[in-house]
């Protein structure tokens, strides 16, 4: 488990993101086994497949809702930091967590791998949430209201 407890602030929050009822350690070990697969599969670096997922998944804007005299409407706005990595990790997790099989961190480093080569069920989300605000332009004059 040494290799999880790192310094780093996004695998800290991603850990505690995985975590079920409580359970870090339960959490620690799951991606402890990840980054253990990922090595397995040929990455050289699994500490940079991570990184590199999550670089690639989290959305720079994302639709909101905004009531508008009696009408809401779809407004695109920009995320903050900390959101766009709630939302990326929230994306890998729920993809990894939706695949029915043996082991959820075989899953979590396949989703993490397909991330990182901007393909996967998470890059297809992020992609989602940008045609959503593409879609909705025209109604980015009420942000600001």
């Amino acid at each position: 488990m040494a290799e999880v407890k790192t310094t780093d602030q996004n695998i800290a929050k991603f850990v505690n993101y995985v975590m079920l009822d409580g359970k870090k350690s339960v959490a620690l070990k799951i991606m402890d086994d990840t980054f253990a697969e990922i090595k397995s599969k040929g990455q050289k670096d699994p500490k940079a497949i991570f990184a590199k997922a999550l670089e690639n998944i989290m959305p720079k804007i994302e639709v909101r809702p905004k009531r508008v005299w009696g009408s809401i409407y779809q407004v695109p706005s920009e995320v903050k930091p900390t959101r766009q990595l709630f939302l990326a990790s929230k994306w890998i997790i729920a993809s990894a967590r939706a695949k029915k099989g043996t082991d959820f961190y075989k899953f979590l480093a396949n989703e993490l791998i397909e991330a990182a080569n901007e393909s996967g069920n998470a890059f297809k989300k992020k992609l989602d949430v940008y045609k959503m605000a593409e879609a909705n332009k025209a109604f980015a004059r009420f942000a600001n209201r």
